[in-house]
């Protein structure tokens, strides 16, 4: 699967571990995110993106936190939250 991308140090079994969602992937990072705060939305480059049901984590090139959102119908992602640890956003689901 090209542009589908694990973080470092994570397997997709623990990312499904600590999250609980068995059915928990690594999705293709080319797609259409946006951080959607209160009066603004800003795009967002997706260096990885983990799929959870509806639900969303987006980790951006050049940043390290991640965003929590919900998969559009589209593929597109809106992103409302964010996390500086991926520990904590995956139980943050």
């Amino acid at each position: 699967m090209t542009g589908a991308y694990l973080p470092a140090g994570w397997t997709l079994q623990q990312i499904r571990d600590v999250s609980g969602d068995q059915q928990a992937t690594a999705l293709n990072t080319s797609r259409t995110v946006m951080w959607c705060v209160p009066d603004a939305e800003e795009v967002v480059h997706p260096e990885i993106v983990l799929r959870f049901h509806s639900l969303c984590l987006v980790k951006p090139v050049h940043d390290n936190d991640w965003y929590m959102g919900s998969l559009n119908d589209d593929g597109s992602i809106d992103c409302w939250s964010a996390y500086d640890d991926l520990y904590e956003a995956l139980r943050g689901l």
